[in-house]
Protein backbone atom coordinates (compact mmCIF):
# COMPACT_ATOMS: atom_id res chain seq x y z
CA UNK A 1 0.00 0.00 0.00
CA UNK A 2 1.71 3.49 -0.43
CA UNK A 3 0.22 6.95 0.37
CA UNK A 4 0.74 10.30 -1.48
CA UNK A 5 1.24 13.24 1.31
CA UNK A 6 0.27 16.67 0.19
CA UNK A 7 3.76 18.01 0.47
CA UNK A 8 4.63 16.39 -2.75
CA UNK A 9 6.05 13.22 -1.11
CA UNK A 10 5.54 9.75 -1.74
CA UNK A 11 5.94 7.26 0.87
CA UNK A 12 5.93 3.20 -0.37
CA UNK A 13 5.72 0.13 1.38
CA UNK A 14 5.06 -3.28 -0.69
CA UNK A 15 3.07 -5.96 -0.66
CA UNK A 16 5.54 -8.00 -2.76
CA UNK A 17 8.63 -7.54 -3.92
CA UNK A 18 9.47 -3.96 -4.82
CA UNK A 19 11.70 -2.34 -7.29
CA UNK A 20 12.33 1.53 -6.11
CA UNK A 21 14.21 4.59 -7.72
CA UNK A 22 14.67 8.14 -7.09
CA UNK A 23 13.50 11.09 -9.45
CA UNK A 24 13.61 14.43 -8.11
CA UNK A 25 13.51 13.30 -4.86
CA UNK A 26 10.64 10.93 -5.16
CA UNK A 27 10.58 7.57 -4.58
CA UNK A 28 8.87 5.78 -7.27
CA UNK A 29 8.08 1.68 -6.65
CA UNK A 30 6.90 -0.74 -8.88
CA UNK A 31 5.30 -4.03 -7.53
CA UNK A 32 5.23 -7.05 -9.48
CA UNK A 33 3.14 -10.21 -9.19
CA UNK A 34 3.60 -12.68 -11.31
CA UNK A 35 4.73 -10.64 -13.73
CA UNK A 36 2.14 -8.13 -13.57
CA UNK A 37 2.67 -4.21 -11.70
CA UNK A 38 0.38 -3.80 -9.92
CA UNK A 39 0.63 0.14 -7.77
CA UNK A 40 -1.97 0.86 -5.76
CA UNK A 41 -2.34 4.07 -3.43
CA UNK A 42 -4.27 5.30 -0.51
CA UNK A 43 -5.08 9.06 -0.09
CA UNK A 44 -5.17 10.01 3.55
CA UNK A 45 -4.86 13.58 4.78
CA UNK A 46 -1.84 15.47 5.81
CA UNK A 47 -1.71 18.24 8.10
CA UNK A 48 -0.73 21.69 5.99
CA UNK A 49 2.69 22.76 5.84
CA UNK A 50 2.80 26.51 5.17
CA UNK A 51 6.31 28.63 4.51
CA UNK A 52 5.78 32.22 4.21
CA UNK A 53 8.90 34.03 2.49
CA UNK A 54 8.60 37.62 1.64
CA UNK A 55 9.48 39.44 -1.59
CA UNK A 56 9.60 42.77 -0.02
CA UNK A 57 12.22 43.95 2.69
CA UNK A 58 10.84 43.50 5.94
CA UNK A 59 11.86 47.44 5.94
CA UNK A 60 9.52 47.90 3.51
CA UNK A 61 6.74 46.05 5.01
CA UNK A 62 6.84 48.28 7.94
CA UNK A 63 6.66 51.49 6.24
CA UNK A 64 3.52 50.09 4.88
CA UNK A 65 2.32 49.01 7.76
CA UNK A 66 3.06 52.86 9.42
CA UNK A 67 1.10 54.32 6.25
CA UNK A 68 -1.73 52.07 7.11
CA UNK A 69 -1.67 52.91 10.49
CA UNK A 70 -2.26 56.23 9.92
CA UNK A 71 -4.68 56.42 7.47
CA UNK A 72 -7.06 53.81 9.11
CA UNK A 73 -6.67 55.71 12.21
CA UNK A 74 -5.56 52.36 14.01
CA UNK A 75 -4.31 51.97 18.08
CA UNK A 76 -0.68 51.12 17.90
CA UNK A 77 -1.96 48.11 20.19
CA UNK A 78 -3.41 46.67 16.92
CA UNK A 79 -1.12 44.30 15.25
CA UNK A 80 -0.60 44.43 11.47
CA UNK A 81 1.40 41.83 9.63
CA UNK A 82 2.33 41.31 6.42
CA UNK A 83 -0.93 38.50 6.11
CA UNK A 84 -3.08 41.20 7.36
CA UNK A 85 -5.75 42.15 4.90
CA UNK A 86 -7.31 45.35 4.32
CA UNK A 87 -10.61 44.15 4.80
CA UNK A 88 -9.27 42.57 8.33
CA UNK A 89 -8.39 46.24 9.31
CA UNK A 90 -11.82 47.76 8.39
CA UNK A 91 -10.60 49.13 5.38
CA UNK A 92 -13.81 49.57 2.83
CA UNK A 93 -12.73 50.45 -0.97
CA UNK A 94 -12.62 54.19 -0.25
CA UNK A 95 -9.82 53.54 2.32
CA UNK A 96 -7.91 51.05 0.19
CA UNK A 97 -7.68 54.07 -2.09
CA UNK A 98 -6.69 56.24 0.38
CA UNK A 99 -4.46 54.01 1.14
CA UNK A 100 -2.67 53.50 -1.94
CA UNK A 101 -2.51 56.95 -2.55
CA UNK A 102 -0.85 57.47 1.20
CA UNK A 103 1.39 54.52 -0.33
CA UNK A 104 2.32 56.71 -3.16
CA UNK A 105 3.13 59.59 -1.48
CA UNK A 106 5.34 57.89 1.05
CA UNK A 107 7.61 56.05 -1.37
CA UNK A 108 7.61 58.98 -4.68
CA UNK A 109 5.79 56.38 -6.82
CA UNK A 110 2.81 55.81 -8.83
CA UNK A 111 1.06 52.69 -8.81
CA UNK A 112 -1.62 52.10 -11.91
CA UNK A 113 -5.27 51.58 -11.51
CA UNK A 114 -5.07 47.60 -12.39
CA UNK A 115 -2.44 47.16 -10.04
CA UNK A 116 -3.93 48.81 -7.04
CA UNK A 117 -6.73 46.56 -7.41
CA UNK A 118 -4.94 43.58 -7.09
CA UNK A 119 -3.76 44.54 -3.37
CA UNK A 120 -5.49 42.61 -0.70
CA UNK A 121 -2.87 42.64 1.55
CA UNK A 122 -0.41 44.66 3.39
CA UNK A 123 2.21 42.13 1.75
CA UNK A 124 0.71 42.17 -1.09
CA UNK A 125 1.63 46.32 -1.02
CA UNK A 126 4.97 45.73 -0.12
CA UNK A 127 6.05 43.47 -3.15
CA UNK A 128 4.41 45.88 -5.41
CA UNK A 129 6.10 48.67 -3.53
CA UNK A 130 9.30 47.13 -4.53
CA UNK A 131 8.60 45.86 -7.73
CA UNK A 132 7.74 49.49 -8.99
CA UNK A 133 11.09 50.69 -7.28
CA UNK A 134 12.89 47.96 -8.52
CA UNK A 135 11.77 48.88 -12.06
CA UNK A 136 11.91 51.99 -11.96
CA UNK A 137 15.55 52.22 -10.70
CA UNK A 138 16.62 49.81 -13.29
Amino acid sequence: MASIAAASSISVQPRNSLATGRVSGLKLGSFMNNRRSNLSFTMRPMPARLQISCAAKKETVDKVCEVIRKQLALDNDQPITGESTFLDLGADSLDTVEIVMGLEEEFGITVEEDNAQSIATVQDAADLIEDICSKSSA
